[in-house]
C-alpha cells in the first residue's frame, strides 16, 4: 500500500449520525486523529443538530440537511483558522451531535412531602407527581452548561438535576400562593400551567425547550387526608349533633357484622341514644315553633305552656 493511499484513507469524507440507542441526547463523532476532508459531507437528519470545534471553541453550527464542508460554507472556522478563500487542505476538527427531539414520558415526582402553609388547613406537606417532556433548543448553551466534552450524554445524566428543578420551583409557587389545597386539587391542568410558566426559564438556562407539564395528582400524605376527611364530615354535619349522628351511621356497618360481641352492643346503644337524643330535640323544635309564635314560654318545673309575662305557673305554681 502506497504513501498516497495511506494518507487518502486517514480523511473523513462522510459525517453522519444514526442514533443507536433511546435516551441519547448528543454524541461525539470518533475522529480517532484524523483529519476531514475539505469538501467532505455532513449529514443532519431531522431532529439532529452538529456543532464544530476547533481549538476548544464553538466554530460553526448546523441544522438539518447536506452540508458540503468547505471553506465556503464554514466561514467561522475558516476565520479561526485563517484560511484563505479555496484553500483546499483538509482540516481537524471537533464535531459533536446533539438530538433535537421530544424527550417524552419523563417522570417527576416529590421524593418527601412538600410543606406548604395552607389557608384552610394550617401547614399542611403535599404529594405530586406527573410527566413532562422537553428538547435540546441551543445546543451551545446545552454543551458548555451540561453535556460537555463528554463522548455521551444520556437523559439518565439530567434527570436528577430536572426533577429536583420542578420540585423547587413547585414550592416556590406554593409558598406564594394564596389557593387552597382544594382548589388546586380540583384544578390540575391551571396548576400545570402555572408551573410550567416559572420552569421554562430554568430550562432555558440549560439550552432545553419544556414542550409539555403536567401534573397527574396532588395529595395529601394518609394521616392527614384521614383528618380533612373527618372536617369535611363535620361540615356536611353541620353542627355537633348531626356529626355524632355522621359518626353513628359509618360505625354501624362495623357492628352489623359482628352483632353478638360488645362493640357490636356498644355501638347499638350509641346509635339509640343518639337517635332518641335527636328526636328529643327535634320534637322539642316542633313545640317551641308555636309556642314562640304565641307569645308563650314553657314553665320551668311541669314544662307547661304559659303566657310569657306570668311570674307563676296557672299548673303547678311554680314561681318563675
Amino acid at each position: 500500500m502506497g504513501l498516497r493511499e495511506f494518507a487518502g484513507r486517514q480523511l473523513i469524507a462522510v459525517i453522519q449520525w444514526t442514533e443507536t440507542e433511546d435516551g441519547m441526547l448528543s454524541w461525539r463523532y470518533p475522529m480517532n486523529d484524523q483529519e476531514i476532508e475539505n469538501g467532505g459531507k455532513l449529514t443532519v437528519r431531522e431532529s439532529q443538530m452538529a456543532l464544530f470545534f476547533n481549538e476548544g471553541k464553538v466554530a460553526d453550527v448546523f441544522g438539518p440537511g447536506l452540508h458540503s464542508l468547505n471553506t465556503q460554507n464554514l466561514p467561522i472556522l475558516t476565520d479561526l483558522m485563517n484560511w484563505a478563500k479555496g484553500f483546499q487542505s483538509p482540516f481537524k476538527s471537533d464535531v459533536y451531535f446533539f438530538s433535537t427531539r421530544q424527550q417524552m414520558d419523563q417522570k417527576w415526582g416529590t421524593a418527601t412531602p412538600i410543606t406548604i402553609r395552607d389557608k384552610e388547613f394550617g401547614a399542611v406537606r403535599l404529594r405530586g407527581y406527573g410527566i413532562y417532556s422537553y428538547r435540546i433548543a441551543d445546543p451551545k448553551t446545552f454543551f458548555i452548561e451540561v453535556s460537555g466534552t463528554r463522548e455521551i450524554c444520556y437523559v439518565s445524566d439530567v434527570e436528577g438535576q430536572l426533577r429536583d428543578t420542578i420540585v423547587a420551583r413547585m414550592t416556590d409557587i406554593f409558598a406564594t400562593s394564596d389557593v387552597s389545597f382544594l382548589d388546586m386539587a380540583a384544578n390540575q391542568q391551571a396548576l400545570s400551567a402555572k408551573i410550567a410558566g416559572a420552569m421554562k426559564p430554568a430550562f432555558l438556562a440549560l439550552g432545553l425547550e419544556l414542550v409539555q407539564f403536567t401534573v397527574e395528582n396532588i395529595s395529601l400524605p394518609d394521616e392527614l387526608t384521614k383528618v380533612m376527611d373527618q372536617r369535611i364530615g363535620v361540615g356536611m354535619a353541620g353542627d355537633l349533633g348531626r356529626y355524632t349522628q355522621f359518626e353513628t351511621a359509618q360505625a354501624l356497618p362495623v357492628a352489623a357484622a359482628n352483632p353478638g360481641g360488645a362493640a357490636g352492643a356498644g355501638v347499638g346503644m350509641g346509635a339509640g341514644v343518639a337517635f332518641g337524643q335527636a328526636m328529643m330535640g327535634s320534637m322539642s323544635a316542633a313545640a317551641a315553633a308555636p309556642a314562640a309564635a304565641a307569645g308563650e314560654k314553657f314553665c320551668i318545673d311541669c314544662g307547661k305552656p304559659i303566657p310569657r309575662t306570668a311570674k307563676f305557673c296557672p299548673e303547678c305554681g311554680k314561681a318563675q
